[in-house]
């Protein structure tokens, strides 16, 4: 007789991955490998880098999955490793662009730009790709809320946890995120207007 993967627990489908059944790991990732890789898309914005993202923070979790909590979702252990591949490389990501801004004028020509050229990005702007480029102007902080609750749509208490804060501090950075999104995005068609 074999075991319906589909119907165990977190709980349990930890302790049948540490036992070594491979299996188990194939199925964390069938539950949890799309809401993982739409948390990264739409913190860092490029679907290629999520996906590459998505991966790492798999590999990370399994290769910790002995420091896993089975109390807890692993949806939300799995999202917290996550964000902080996002974190990392956006870090990283600064350090690029500043070595790449700090070259001699003459080797300019030798740097690819990381992101669109700006006259490129403001024209033929469809609505999703504006409310994406204001969110990207948000603090992480109030990004990562506003993700988390807003499109991922997790609960006060589970954005709580995954972020290893207070719910009013999710109600706080939640209420910020939007009055802040709500004027960038006001910023933008005003702009788009003159």
């Amino acid at each position: 007789m074999s075991l319906d993967l589909a119907q165990c627990s977190d709980r349990e489908l930890a302790a049948l991955a540490r036992a070594g059944q491979q299996q188990a790991y194939r199925e964390f990732l069938s539950r949890y490998k799309a809401p993982v890789f739409r948390l990264i898309r739409n913190n860092i914005g490029d679907p290629d880098e999520a996906m590459d993202l998505t991966q790492e923070s798999f590999v990370a979790g399994f290769g910790a999955l002995g420091r896993y909590d089975a109390d807890r979702p692993f949806q939300v252990w799995i999202s917290r490793i996550a964000l902080n591949k996002c974190r990392d490389w956006a870090r990283r990501r600064a350090v690029r662009s500043f070595f790449s801004r700090a070259l001699p004028l003459e080797s300019a020509h030798d740097v690819a730009s990381e992101g669109p050229a700006p006259d490129a990005e403001a024209a033929d702007r469809t609505e999703l790709e504006r409310v994406r480029a204001a969110m990207s102007r948000l603090a992480p902080n109030l990004r990562e809320v506003l993700i988390l609750r807003g499109v991922e749509d997790l609960s006060q208490l589970e954005t709580a946890e995954l972020l290893q804060v207070s719910e009013k501090t999710v109600e706080t950075r939640l209420h910020r995120a939007r009055a802040k999104l709500k004027a960038l995005l006001g910023e933008t068609t005003t702009h788009a207007a003159e």
